[in-house]
C-alpha cells in the first residue's frame, strides 16, 4: 500500500544491502539511548521468521529513509520489528506511512493482530504506537519480566491499514 505520494515503499528481502545498513543505523541508536548494546531481549528477527521487510525510499531523490518489518509469532500474531526513520525525515509522515503498508501485508497474508514493543528509552515509540492506535498489553514472549519493556497490540482488519494512514 502506497500511503505518502512523496515515497516509495518497497518490499525487500531481509538480507537487502540498504535494509540491512537501516537496521544497523537504528540499532546504533538504541545502542545510545539504552547504553548498552544488550537492550533486546529475546532472538533478534532473520529471514526465517520474517513476514515481510518494507523499505521506504524518498521518490524525488531516491534515498532509503525509512525501513520496518513483520515477525511472525503464531499464524495469527505479527510484530513490528525495526521501524526505522532516518532522524531527519522524522515527523514528515514516513512511519506511519511504513506502518500502513506493514498493516496491509499483514491483512493480506491472514494475520489479525500486530504488536509492538518500546523501552522506556523510547518515548517517541510508545507516543506512536498509541497515536496509531495500538493499545498497551501485558508483556508478550521474550518481554514478559523486562522492567522497562511497554508491550502494545493492534487488531487489524480491512480497514486498519487505511486508517494509519490518515493518522
Amino acid at each position: 500500500m502506497q500511503t505518502n505520494p512523496r515515497l516509495n515503499i518497497r518490499q525487500v528481502t531481509w538480507a537487502n544491502p540498504v535494509g540491512a545498513d537501516l537496521r544497523a543505523a537504528q540499532q546504533a541508536e538504541l545502542d545510545a539511548r539504552f547504553g548498552t548494546a544488550d537492550h533486546e531481549p529475546g532472538t533478534p528477527p532473520s529471514e526465517a521468521d520474517t513476514a515481510v521487510f518494507l523499505v521506504a525510499y524518498e521518490k524525488s531523490s531516491g534515498q532509503p529513509v525509512g525501513c520496518g518489518g513483520l515477525r511472525m509469532l503464531d499464524d495469527r500474531t505479527v510484530e513490528i520489528k525495526r521501524l526505522y526513520v532516518i532522524p531527519y525525515m522524522r515527523g514528515s509522515g514516513v512511519a506511519s506511512s511504513i506502518l500502513a503498508a506493514l498493516e496491509a501485508h499483514a491483512h493480506q497474508q491472514g494475520f489479525t493482530t500486530v504488536t509492538a514493543e518500546a523501552g522506556s528509552a523510547q518515548p517517541d515509540g510508545r507516543h506512536f504506537y498509541e497515536h496509531s492506535g495500538f493499545a498497551e498489553v501485558p508483556s508478550f514472549g521474550p518481554y514478559i519480566g523486562q522492567e522497562h519493556s511497554h508491550c502494545y497490540a493492534k487488531k487489524i482488519d480491512s480497514h486498519s491499514a487505511a486508517h494509519t494512514a490518515m493518522a
